[in-house]
């Protein structure tokens, strides 16, 4: 028998309590608005779909995040969604008329089956932006700088933006003649700069001096954009394709654009190569100076319509909401007051003050229990004949 407490949650399971809810609810509501006034239109996906339509495009690597359960009315398997952004996907090609673009955001909770091993949460309350219909390099800048936009209306006041480009790697990949596991493999370590394995690996497929050099130099290619940039050209430009050229282009086309715009320090890392299985261009993260990881990401991912039955470019970014809520500067927006009045039936005139003081904004407990001492509150004046109710106690109008 266990001893653990049966009102224990779920590892990585978390409910939020009355103050934090009111700061969620606040952020909410600005990143909404400014998802608005640029032009984004609020979507709201199902929590479960079947799981053969949930893991599909993009959604094939969230297989070992996805809750997985039985449906009792079909018999068919549900997932409980984990991300959002292949059902908005989904929306846009099934769900809504065809437009030449089209933009929608987003919020709600995703469940995901196992931590990212961090202590972090398995229900995040994800909010993200999608832009659909535009492979040009004016959507990526429009996207990253609603990135920035939308983090500072949940309270980051300094961004440090990360981009890279997964269309170079595969680029040397190609030039390598590596076939899929071994282009896998590789890509691991260049994600975690273990540069001793990725010698070992290149030694091993008996690669050219000149494209293992190139590989390698992924690792070290980080930091301002500019700098990065140019050595960038200078180290890969001799053993890149077309595209892979392409590619380095449109990296310095909107870094450029986007350090104008002020959105924050922008720097610029090749060996960064997040959702390397869907993403197809430009992959971009925002970190904060605050917080020890990144806060939000996000990619061009122009393939994923092909799976819905309508091909066509998308990029998006999404973050966790209660991320930021460490982040808010300033002093916490005290609760409104509360005005207490006794819980009694047949009293029109109870009634009539109660729904007044709630027409004009105030918050108002209506009560059987103990009214707290020092409490404003409604009491009755006057005789039995003519007794009204009047506020005992200062109201704050502010």
């Amino acid at each position: 028998m266990s001893n653990q407490s049966p009102w224990i949650l779920p590892a990585g399971i978390d409910e939020v309590l009355p103050a934090q809810t009111r700061r969620i609810e606040r952020v909410r509501a600005r990143m909404l608005e400014t998802f608005d006034r640029w032009g984004y239109d609020l979507v709201v996906p199902p929590m479960v779909e079947f799981i053969d339509t949930l893991l599909v495009g993009t959604g094939e690597d969230l297989d070992l995040e996805t809750l997985k359960v039985t449906d009792g009315m079909s018999g068919r398997q549900l997932g409980v969604r984990a991300d959002m952004t292949p059902q908005v996907a989904r929306m846009d090609a099934h769900s809504l008329p065809p437009v030449d673009e089209r933009r929608l955001c987003y919020i709600g909770t995703v469940i995901r089956a196992k931590t990212d091993g961090l202590g972090g949460s398995r229900a995040p309350l994800q909010v993200g932006a999608e832009l659909f219909g535009s492979d040009a390099p004016e959507a990526d800048v429009e996207m990253i700088s609603l990135m920035g936009e939308a983090l500072a209306a949940g309270g980051c006041q300094r961004l440090i933006l990360d981009l890279g480009h997964v269309g170079i790697y595969r680029a040397l990949v190609r030039a390598s003649g590596l076939d899929a596991s071994q282009e896998d493999r590789l890509r691991d370590a260049l994600t975690r700069k273990a540069v001793p394995e990725i010698r070992e690996l290149l030694a091993s497929w008996s690669l050219s001096a000149e494209l293992a050099d190139s590989i390698e130099s992924l690792c070290g290619l980080h930091g301002p954009w500019q700098e990065t940039l140019a050595a960038a050209t200078e180290r890969l430009e001799p053993v890149l394709d077309e595209a892979g050229r392409d590619s380095l282009q449109r990296l310095a086309v909107v870094a450029k654009a986007v350090e104008k715009r002020a959105v924050g320090e922008v720097l610029v890392d090749l060996s960064e190569l997040h959702g390397y299985h869907y993403q197809t261009g430009l992959v971009y993260a925002a970190y904060s100076p605050r917080v020890g990881r990144e806060i939000a990401r996000g990619g061009r991912y122009n393939d994923i319509g092909q799976v819905f039955g309508r091909s066509r470019p998308a990029l998006g970014f999404s973050l966790d909401l209660r991320d930021l809520l460490g982040l808010v500067e300033g002093e916490e927006p005290m609760p409104r007051q509360t005005v207490y009045a006794p819980a009694r039936l047949n009293d029109p005139g109870l009634t009539a003050a109660v729904e007044r003081l709630r027409g004009q904004g105030h918050r108002v407990i209506t009560t059987s229990a103990s009214i707290p001492a020092g409490a404003t509150q409604l009491a009755p004046t006057g005789d039995g004949q003519t007794q009204t109710w009047q506020l005992m106690g200062e109201l704050d109008h502010g």
